[in-house]
């Protein structure tokens, strides 16, 4: 899965309405960071699904 398309589908992708674009909401620390960009590290520890009708499952 493309690092993009699996961040598009993480709870943790949000979208600020300030600056017009989506971010991460995770603080990576710096180790983190290198290894997630210079791609030692193939998936995000951090990714989880969100599932937008798990979350009207509860609202109801």
């Amino acid at each position: 899965m493309e690092e993009a398309s699996q961040c598009a589908t993480c709870i943790h992708y949000v979208y600020d309405n300030y600056a017009d674009e989506y971010y991460c909401d995770v603080d990576f620390d710096e180790d983190e960071n290198v290894s997630l960009a210079t791609g030692k590290t193939i998936e995000c520890p951090y990714y989880r699904y969100y599932n937008e009708y798990d979350t009207v499952k509860k609202q109801n």
